[in-house]
C-alpha cells in the first residue's frame, strides 16, 4: 500500500524535516484551540497527531500516529519495543477507561533473575544492558485494543507519518544528540551504530538527517497486518533471536510474544478540594501515589503555606515519603498479589497517615498498616471532546540497548525488585510495578478539566502531583505549572530540589526543618491539555523538545 508515495507526501515529509532543522527550541504558549489539541514530546510527533485530528481522526488515532513517530525520533524514551498505560475519556459516553500495555516477564523468569551467585543484587547497569532485562513489549497490543474500541480512521493509515519520516529521514535533535554522546553501550549494537553514529563512533551532529529504513519497513508490516505482524512471524523471531544471542542473553520466547495481551483495568479516582482526579491503577503505583499525596496535603497545613515556599515543599515531600513507603510495601501486579487500593485511598487511612506529618522532616517513612511510584507522555483531545492521556516507555534511556528491525527493546524487567523479598519480585508472566501516572481531572460538574502525565521514573509521581498543585491550589495555567521548578522525593531520605532554579534557594530553610536536601537535575517531560474559556490549551515541558498544537 505504501510502495508508491506521491509528491505531496514527499513534500510533507520534507516540510517536517525543515521544520525540525529550523530548531527545537521550546515553542511559545499557543492560543486556545477551539476544536482539538495535541501535546507530545517532539514536534514531529505532535505534527503527526495534529494531522490525524485534522483529517477527522479520534484521540486514539492521533495517539497511535504520535507514538509511531516518537519511536523513531525519540527512541531513547519510548517505542514499539516498550510498554504504555493509556487513559481514554469518552465525551459521548461520559466514561473513563484505562488500558494496561505494561510489559510482562517471560515464562522462564525466576525470582532470582537479578541476583549474583553470592546472593547479592546485580548493579543496575549490569542488569539493564542485554537480554536479561527485556520484557514482552505491550505498546502495539494496547494501541490495537484502544483503536478497536475508540478508533475512527483505518489502522493502516495511522503509520504513514512515521514511515515517511523513517524512510526520508528526520533531523537529529539536540536532545537526542546529547543523550547519544553520553551513552556508553548503544554504539555496541551494530544496527544502532549504523543509524545514529559516524564511522569514528561519535553521534551524528545536530541537524543531520537520520534515516531508519528498517523501522519504516517494520511499520509497513504492522500497518498492513496489524499487531499480529509484531507478535508472530519474522519480527517476533528476530526479537527473540536478538535477546537470546546477546552476550548477556535473556530467555524471551516466541510463545511469550504470542501470548501477550493488553488489559482493560479500572482507573483509580479520588477527590481533591472539590475536584475529582483519576489515574492509572496497579500494576502502576503512580496513580495511587499521586492520589495519596494530594489526599495527605488536603489533611495538613499545606493550604496555608505560601506558594513556592519552604513550608509548601516541606508538606509536599513529607506526603511523598508516606506515599512511597506504601508503594514499596503494597503495590505490584494485582494478578499476583492483592493490592489494597481502596484502603490506601480511604479517608480514614489518609487521616491516620496525615497525622505523621509535622513541622520537622521524618527523613524515612514507614508503610502504613492497611489492616487497621526512559519515558514519554502525550495528551490529546479530539473534536468530539474525547481525550487520551498516555504515558509510554522503554524504561532506561535506550532501554536494553538491543535494536531489532529499527526499534529498541525495553529493559522494563529491571523495574522488578532485584532482591525478591516483596510483592514486586520477579515471576513468570508478571508485570513490573511502574510509576507512570497518566491523569485526568474533572470539575464538580463532571467536565474534564485537565489531562496530564510525565516521564521521569519514580519522580513521575512528584512531577504530576506538583503540576496538579500548581494548577488546582496555586491557580497557575497548566503551562506555568509545568514550568515550575521540580521537587519531591524517591525512596530515600533526601529531599530533592531542581538544581539551577529559584527553588534551590529553599535548601537552608528546609534544612532547618530537618530535611536532607540534594540539588539535582530533575528533567521532567510533562505534556498536557487544559480546558480554558473558548476551548483547549496545551502545555509542553521546556525541559524537553515537545510542543502543543491545536486548531
Amino acid at each position: 500500500m505504501f510502495a508508491r508515495r506521491n509528491l505531496a507526501k514527499r513534500a510533507a515529509a520534507a516540510a517536517l524535516f525543515v521544520f525540525l532543522v529550523a530548531g527545537c527550541a521550546h515553542a511559545p504558549q499557543p492560543p486556545a484551540a477551539q476544536r482539538f489539541m495535541v501535546a507530545a514530546a517532539h514536534p514531529l510527533a505532535a505534527q503527526a497527531g495534529f494531522s490525524v485530528l485534522k483529517r477527522g481522526g479520534s484521540a486514539v488515532d492521533a495517539a497511535i500516529a504520535a507514538q509511531a513517530v516518537l519511536g523513531l525520533v525519540e527512541p531513547q524514551s519510548s517505542g514499539i519495543g516498550g510498554g504504555a498505560f493509556l487513559l481514554h475519556w469518552s465525551e459521548r459516553e461520559r466514561s473513563l477507561r484505562s488500558y494496561d500495555g505494561r510489559e510482562t516477564a517471560p515464562s522462564a523468569a525466576r525470582a532470582d533473575r537479578f541476583l549474583q551467585e553470592d546472593g547479592s543484587p546485580l548493579g543496575f547497569v549490569e542488569a539493564v544492558v542485554g537480554g536479561r532485562s527485556v520484557g514482552v513489549p505491550g505498546v502495539l497490543r494496547v494501541l490495537e485494543l484502544a483503536h478497536r474500541r475508540h478508533g475512527s480512521l483505518p489502522w493502516r493509515e495511522l503509520f504513514q507519518y512515521a514511515i515517511l519520516a523513517a524512510e526520508d529521514g528526520f533531523a537529529m535533535s539536540p536532545r537526542l544528540h546529547a543523550q547519544l554522546a553520553a551513552e556508553r553501550f548503544l554504539r555496541d549494537d551494530p544496527l544502532a551504530r549504523s543509524i545514529f553514529y559516524r564511522a569514528d563512533g561519535r553521534p551524528a551532529p545536530v541537524g543531520a538527517r537520520i534515516v531508519n529504513r528498517q523501522y519504516g519497513a517494520t511499520l509497513r508490516r504492522v500497518a498492513m497486518y496489524g499487531a499480529d505482524a509484531f507478535y508472530r512471524g519474522d519480527i517476533a523471531r528476530d526479537i527473540v533471536g536478538a535477546v537470546r544471542a546477546h552476550p548477556k542473553p535473556g530467555d524471551l520466547s516466541l510463545e511469550d510474544l504470542a501470548a501477550y495481551r493488553a488489559l482493560e483495568r479500572e482507573p483509580v479516582c479520588g477527590p481533591y478540594r472539590g475536584w475529582r482526579i483519576c489515574s492509572m491503577g496497579p500494576p502502576s503505583s503512580g496513580g495511587v501515589a499521586v492520589l495519596q499525596i494530594l489526599g495527605l496535603l488536603e489533611r495538613t497545613a499545606f493550604a496555608r503555606a505560601p506558594p513556592h515556599s519552604a513550608a509548601a515543599v516541606h508538606f509536599f515531600t513529607e506526603a511523598g515519603r508516606l506515599a512511597f513507603a506504601d508503594r514499596a510495601r503494597y503495590v505490584a501486579d494485582p494478578g499476583f498479589a492483592p493490592v489494597p487500593t481502596e484502603t490506601l485511598l480511604s479517608p480514614s487511612y489518609l487521616d491516620r497517615r496525615a497525622r505523621r506529618i509535622g513541622e520537622r522532616a521524618m527523613r524515612r517513612a514507614l508503610p502504613g498498616d492497611t489492616e487497621a511510584a526512559g519515558t514519554s507522555h502525550l495528551s490529546i483531545v479530539d473534536p468530539q471532546g474525547n481525550v487520551v492521556a498516555m504515558t509510554t516507555t522503554i524504561e532506561n534511556a535506550f532501554g536494553s540497548r538491543i535494536m531489532v528491525r529499527g526499534f529498541l527493546l525495553n529493559n522494563q524487567l529491571t523495574d522488578f525488585d532485584f532482591v525478591p523479598d516483596g510483592v514486586n519480585r520477579v515471576a513468570p508472566g508478571k508485570r513490573p510495578r511502574s510509576s507512570m501516572a497518566p491523569s485526568v481531572v474533572f470539575s464538580s460538574d463532571g467536565r474534564l478539566r485537565l489531562a496530564i502525565g510525565s516521564p521521569g521514573g519514580p519522580m513521575i509521581i512528584s512531577y504530576v502531583a506538583k503540576t496538579l498543585v500548581g494548577v488546582l491550589d496555586w491557580n497557575l495555567s497548566l503551562q506555568a505549572a509545568t514550568e515550575l521548578p521540580n521537587f519531591g522525593v524517591r525512596n530515600g531520605p533526601a529531599t530533592l530540589l531542581e538544581q539551577g532554579t529559584p527553588y534551590a534557594g529553599l535548601g537552608s530553610a528546609l534544612g532547618e526543618r530537618g530535611h536532607l536536601v540534594e540539588l539535582v537535575p530533575l528533567t521532567s517531560g510533562l505534556h498536557g491539555i487544559e480546558r480554558v474559556p473558548g476551548g483547549w490549551r496545551g502545555a509542553a515541558d521546556p525541559r524537553r523538545e515537545g510542543v502543543a498544537m491545536g486548531e
